[in-house]
C-alpha cells in the first residue's frame, strides 16, 4: 500500500494519498512544501537539474560493488585515488549564500529567535523519490503473506505480542521452554511451543545488518584464533540515516549560525554548525549530502568474577542525528558494528605484544570501514526517513601517520626506531586511505574520560593534601542533602571504583568545601578548572564563551605553582611531592576551545552514551548466554531483538495506517478542511507516539509545563482549587493533590513551623494583593499589620515540599530533571525542620534564568500552605498557593559581588531593625529555581555541625552555582 512519505501513513491508493497531503494546516502539508523549495533540510534543486538526475561521477574509478562484503578485500589504491571535489576556499564567499525567510524558518525554530542562520549553498539535495522504512517492510520476501496477516509469521498480533515478549525479555531457552509448557499458557492459540520454533520464527522476520565472521591470519602465533564478527558498516549507516525515529532530528545540511544580524558572533552547537563539516561539504559535488560517521571503540568485562571475558566492541553511530537524540542511551543511536577479536600473542616482549594487537586492531578496522572509505570516495544513494533519495559520503577524520625507514613486517627493529618518535609503531592506521580525512575530526575531546577523570584524578588530590582527608571528609558529609543527588555521608576519600557519575557529584560541591580552607591560589585554580569543564559542556557555545574557555584555563595556569609550592601535587604511588605538570589529561585540555569551532560543542564527544551501550549490546546479550562462544550468541541475541523491534514498529505504523484508512475511504480534498486537518494533526501525533514508545526511554522526564497547560485548559469545576500543577516562565511547580496537613489553624501553623510573624505577614499579603488577586509581591517591605491582625480565614492548608522543573537554559524545549524543594516542620531527625534554599523573583521586569540574580534573591522556604475560605464563603485567594519565606542578603566583597577566589556569592540571613529574620508571605508561583547552600566553614569546620543542622547553623553561606549546570549557566553566562 502506499505511503505517506512524512508521517508513514499507509493508504489504499496513490489518490488517497494525494488527498492526504493536501490537508492545508496538516504537517504533511507544511513538509511537502518544504520538499519542494522552502525547506533548508531539502533545499532547491541546483539551476538545470532535475529531480530524476542522478549526481554526477565524472573523473571517478568503478570499484567493485560492496555486496556479499564478507568476501571483499580493501582496494586501497582505488581509494588513495579520491581527488576533492572543487577548490573553493574556505573563507571566501563560493558556496555562501543568504537565506531567505523559509529557508531559515526550520533553524530558527530550534536554535531561538534573533539569530541569523546562514546554510551551506546546494547542500542536501534531493534527487529521487526512495524507500521509506514500510516501503522497505512492504519489499520483504514475505510481503505477500502480510497483505491478509500483518504479523505473519505469527499467526496474529496476540501470537506475536507473547513472541516479542518472550524474545525480549532476557530468558534463556530453557526458561522459554518452561513457561510455554505452563497449563494456563498452553490453552493460548500460540503458533510455538518451544523456544527453538519461536527462534526459527524470527529468522522469517524482515532482515537487518546481518552479521558475518572471518578469522584473521596473524604474523605471529596466538593462544586462540583471531575471529571477527562484524556488519557491513555502510548498512549498518543506512538503517540510522533511514530510520522513522529520527526523522525530526536528522540534520543534512551544514550551517552557520551567528547571534545578530552583524554576524559578529558565531554560536557553535552540532557537529554541522562546525567549520570542519562545512569544509568537508566544500569538497563533495554540488547536491551532495554529508553523513559524518562516529565511530566508539573500548574494552568491556563480561564475566567480573571469574573467567576473565573481555569483548572488544565497535560502536557506530551518524553525526546527522541531533546530539539531543543521539547522545541519549534510550535512542539506541550507536549500533554494534563490529566485535573485535581478543587474543593474546606469544611473544617474549610483553610491550611487542601490545604493538601486535594494536596492529590486528587496525587490520581489522580496515575490513570493517572498509565499505564506508569506498561511500567516502564515490559517494551512495540512500533514502532519509522521509523517502528521500540523497547522494550521501561518508566521511570521518584521517591521520597521516609519519612512516620510518624500516620494514615494518621488522616487528623488533620498527617498534625500537618508533619509539625514539614515540609513535605506536602501527605501521598502517585504518584511516588512511579514508577520503576527506583529518587528525582532528575524529580525535575529539572527550569530557567522561578526560575532564571527569582527571578531575578524580588529580584536582581531588591536590584538595584532600590542602585540607586533609578527615577534613574534606568531614564537609563533604554534613552538606546539605538534595533529594534525587548523591550525599556523601562518608566523605569521598576512601570511595572505591569511582564511577563518572560519582566524579560529577563530587564537582557540584567541591569549590565551595575548600573556600576559606586552602590558600586562595589553590582555590583559584580548582575553580577555574571547575570554570572551564562547566563552560565546555554547554550545548551551545559562542566565540565569547569559547573565548571565556580559554581564559579560565590560562587563569589555572597563572596560579598552578601555588600547588606545586605547597606540596600538593604528589606521586600516587611514593606519595612524594612533584614539582612537574606532566599531566596528559591535563594537556589534552589546550585542544578544547580550538575544536569548537571546529567540531561543535564538545559535549555530544562524551562516552557516556557508548559506555551505557555497553550494557545494552554487551553485557545483557552475554547474560543470556550459556557462558561458551560468548561472541556468536551476542550477535544472535543482538540480530534477534533488533529484528522484533523493527517488525514491532513496521506492524504498529501499518496499523495505524490501515484503521485511518477507513476514515480517508471518501476523503476529498475539498470535504470539510478544518475537520480533516485536526485528524491529520492527530494521525502524526499518534505516529510519533508509536515511535517514542517503542525507541525512547520508558522512564522519560515529568512534562508538568504540560501537565499545567491542560489544566489551564480544563473547563471551570472539572477540576480541583487550588491547582496543583502551574506553570510561570521557564518554571513549573507541582504539589501534591493531599496536602500534608489538611487543616490547620494560623497559630498552630506559627508555632508547628516556628514563624512568629505569620498572621502579620499574611495580613500584609492581603493588603498588597487588594479585592483582586494574582498580583506580584516585591519583597522586604516594611511590616505594617500587628502581630495579632484579624485575617477573613483562619485555616491553612500544608504542604510539605514543591516539586520544580525548568526549561533548559540553551533550549526551552528541553525540560530538566526535577527538584525538590522541601518546607517540613522540626521532627526526629530534622530538629530545626526541613528546609531547602529557592531563587525568587521580586521584580517583574527580569525573568529567570535569563536576568540571573538581578530581579532575584534567594530565600529559605519556611512553609507552603493556601488559606480556607470559611464555610459556606469563597474567597478570591483560596485558589492560589502561598509560600512564607526568609531572606538572604548578599554580603559585598572587595569590589565586586562574588568571593574573587571562589567565584561565589556570600550569603547571610536578612534581618529587621528590630534583630528578627526578614520573612515575607509571597504567591509560589514567584520561585523560580531550587538553590543550594553550603556554610562557610572556614579553616576548619565546626564539629558540631551535621547534615541536618548546616542549613540553621551556619552564620554565613556560600550560594553553590556549582551543584547543576543549568544553574551555573544561569548565574555565570
Amino acid at each position: 500500500m502506499p505511503n505517506c512519505p512524512q508521517c508513514l501513513k499507509s493508504f489504499s491508493s496513490a489518490r488517497r494519498v494525494a488527498a492526504h497531503l493536501a490537508q492545508p494546516k496538516s504537517k504533511c502539508h507544511a513538509w511537502q512544501r518544504e520538499r519542494l523549495g522552502l525547506s533548508l533540510h531539502s533545499s532547491s534543486l541546483t539551476v538545470g537539474s532535475t529531480p530524476n538526475s542522478s549526481p554526477s561521477l565524472d573523473g571517478f574509478h568503478d570499484l567493485p560493488a560492496c555486496d556479499g562484503f564478507d568476501v571483499v578485500q580493501p582496494v586501497h589504491d582505488a581509494i588513495d585515488t579520491f581527488v576533492p571535489f572543487g577548490d573553493s576556499d574556505f573563507d571566501g564567499e563560493e558556496g555562501i549564500w543568504n537565506p531567505s525567510v523559509a529557508e531559515s524558518a526550520a533553524l530558527l525554530a530550534e536554535l531561538g529567535q534573533g539569530r541569523q542562520i546562514q546554510p551551506f549553498s546546494s547542500a542536501g539535495e534531493v534527487f529521487d523519490t526512495g524507500e521509506t522504512f514500510l516501503k522497505r517492510f512492504e519489499l520483504d520476501p514475505f510481503s505477500s503473506f502480510r497483505r491478509t496477516n500483518l504479523y505473519y509469521p505469527f499467526s496474529g498480533l496476540n501470537d506475536w505480542e507473547m513472541a516479542n515478549f518472550l524474545l525480549q525479555s532476557k530468558m534463556s531457552m530453557a526458561k522459554i521452554d518452561e513457561f510455554l509448557s505452563l497449563g494456563s499458557v498452553r490453552t493460548l492459540p500460540l503458533s510455538f511451543w518451544t523456544a527453538k520454533e519461536l527462534r526459527s520464527r524470527i529468522e522469517l522476520l524482515p532482515t537487518v545488518p546481518r552479521w558475518n565472521y572471518r578469522i584473521i591470519a596473524t604474523s605471529y602465533p596466538t593462544k586462540s584464533p583471531a575471529i571477527l564478527y562484524f556488519r557491513d558498516s555502510l548498512e549498518c549507516i543506512e538503517a540510522l540515516f533511514n530510520h522513522p525515529y529520527y526523522a525530526d532530528h536528522m540534520m543534512y545540511t551544514p550551517f552557520r549560525v551567528f547571534t545578530s544580524a552583524e554576524r559578529v558572533v558565531r554560536e557553535f552547537s552540532e557537529w554541522m554548525s562546525g567549520d570542519v563539516a562545512w569544509r568537508m561539504q566544500s569538497k563533495l559535488p554540488p547536491g551532495a549530502t554529508l553523513c559524518g560517521v562516529i565511530l566508539s571503540s573500548d574494552k568491556t568485562h563480561i564475566t567480573n568474577m571469574c573467567g576473565g571475558k573481555v569483548a572488544h566492541l565497535l560502536l557506530i553511530s551518524l553525526a546527522n542525528i541531533k546530539m539531543a537524540v543521539r547522545n541519549k542511551a534510550s535512542s539506541h543511536a550507536f549500533l554494534l558494528n563490529a566485535l573485535m577479536p581478543v587474543v593474546e600473542f606469544i611473544h617474549p616482549m610483553h610491550r611487542i605484544c601490545s604493538v601486535l594487537e594494536a596492529r590486528l586492531f587496525h587490520e581489522c578496522l580496515d575490513i570493517v570501514l572498509q565499505p564506508l572509505k569506498v561511500a567516502a570516495r564515490i559517494g551512495r544513494m540512500m533514502s532519509d526517513p522521509a523517502g528521500n533519495l540523497r547522494h550521501c559520503f561518508t566521511p570521518l577524520a584521517a591521520y597521516i601517520l609519519s612512516r620510518i625507514q624500516c620494514d615494518p613486517n621488522d616487528v623488533e627493529r620498527y617498534f625500537a626506531l618508533c619509539k625514539d618518535f614515540r609513535l605506536s609503531s602501527v605501521a598502517e592506521p585504518f584511516w588512511r586511505n579514508w577520503p576527506l580525512s583529518d587528525p582532528a575530526n575524529f580525535l575529539t575531546p572527550e569530557p567522561l574520560h578526560h575532564w571527569y577523570r582527571k578531575f578524580w584524578d588529580h584536582d581531588v588530590q591536590w584538595c584532600k593534601n590542602a585540607l586533609g582527608a578527615p577534613e574534606l571528609d568531614f564537609r563533604y558529609s554534613v552538606l546539605h542533602p538534595i533529594v534525587g543527588m548523591r550525599h556523601f555521608k562518608d566523605g569521598i576519600t576512601a570511595l572505591k571504583q569511582v564511577t563518572g557519575r560519582a566524579q560529577r557529584d563530587m564537582q557540584r560541591f567541591m569549590v565551595a568545601v575548600i573556600g576559606g580552607a586552602a590558600s586562595r591560589d589553590v582555590v583559584i585554580a580548582v575553580r577555574a578548572l571547575m570554570d572551564f569543564r562547566y563552560l565546555a559542556q554547554a550545548p551551545r557555545i559562542t566565540s565569547i564563551i569559547q573565548d571565556r574557555i580559554k581564559a579560565t584555563l590560562a587563569e589555572f595556569h597563572n596560579h598552578k605553582d601555588k600547588i606545586t609550592e605547597e606540596g600538593l601535587r604528589r606521586g600516587a604511588e611514593s606519595g612524594s611531592a612533584l614539582n612537574h605538570w606532566f599531566i596528559p589529561k591535563l594537556e589534552l585540555m589546550q585542544s578544547v576551545a580550538p575544536s569548537i569551532s571546529e567540531l561543535g560543542a564538545p559535549v555530544q564527544w562524551s562516552a557516556d552514551t557508548t559506555e551505557h551501550a555497553h550494557i545494552e549490546v554487551i553485557k545483557e546479550p552475554a547474560s543470556t548466554t550459556n557462558h561458551q562462544n560468548y561472541d556468536t550468541q551476542i550477535c544472535r541475541y543482538l540480530d534477534r531483538v533488533e529484528r522484533c523491534q523493527l517488525f514491532e514498529t513496521a506492524t504498529r505504523l501499518s496499523a495505524l495506517g490501515d484503521a485511518d484508512d477507513t476514515h480517508d475511504q471518501d476523503l476529498a480534498v475539498e470535504d470539510d478542511g478544518a475537520e480533516d486537518d485536526e485528524l491529520n494533526m492527530a494521525d502524526d501525533e499518534d505516529a510519533a507516539a508509536i515511535l517514542k514508545d517503542i525507541w525512547s526511554s520508558r522512564r522519560s522526564v515529568p512534562d508538568f509545563f504540560g501537565i499545567a497547560e491542560k489544566l489551564r485548559a480544563a473547563l471551570p469545576g472539572s477540576i480541583p482549587h487550588p491547582v496543583r500543577t502551574f506553570s510561570s516562565g521557564a518554571t513549573a511547580l507541582c504539589v501534591n493533590r493531599r496536602p500534608s496537613i489538611k487543616c490547620i489553624s494560623i497559630d498552630k501553623a506559627a508555632e508547628l513551623f516556628d514563624i512568629p510573624d505569620l498572621r502579620g505577614a499574611l495580613a500584609d499579603y492581603l493588603s498588597h494583593e487588594g479585592p483582586h488577586a494574582q498580583n506580584f509581591h516585591s519583597f522586604g517591605r516594611q511590616r505594617r499589620s500587628p502581630p495579632g491582625a484579624h485575617l477573613p480565614f483562619s485555616d491553612l492548608q500544608v504542604w510539605y515540599k514543591v516539586r520544580l522543573q525548568q526549561k533548559s537554559y540553551h533550549d526551552s524545549s528541553s525540560l530538566e530533571p526535577v527538584f525538590t524543594i522541601n518546607a517540613c516542620p522540626p521532627n526526629c531527625t530534622w530538629k530545626y525542620g526541613h528546609h531547602d534554599a529557592a531563587i525568587l523573583q521580586v521584580d517583574a521586569r527580569h525573568e529567570w534564568p535569563a536576568s540571573g540574580l538581578t530581579g532575584h534573591t534567594v530565600v529559605d522556604v519556611r512553609l507552603i500552605m493556601c488559606p480556607v475560605s470559611p464555610r459556606g464563603l469563597r474567597l478570591v485567594w483560596d485558589d492560589r498557593l502561598l509560600v512564607y519565606v526568609r531572606r538572604f542578603d548578599i554580603v559585598p566583597q572587595r569590589q565586586a559581588d562574588v568571593d574573587l577566589a571562589t567565584g561565589l556569592h556570600v550569603l547571610k540571613r536578612a534581618t529587621r531593625a528590630s534583630g528578627e529574620f526578614l520573612g515575607d508571605v509571597l504567591p509560589l508561583d514567584q520561585i523560580k529555581s531550587y538553590a543550594h547552600l553550603v556554610p562557610r566553614f572556614g579553616e576548619a569546620a565546626d564539629n558540631r555541625f551535621t547534615s541536618t543542622n548546616g542549613f540553621h547553623s551556619a552564620q554565613s553561606f556560600w550560594l553553590n552555582r556549582y551543584f547543576d549546570k543549568e544553574f551555573y549557566y544561569a548565574l555565570s553566562l
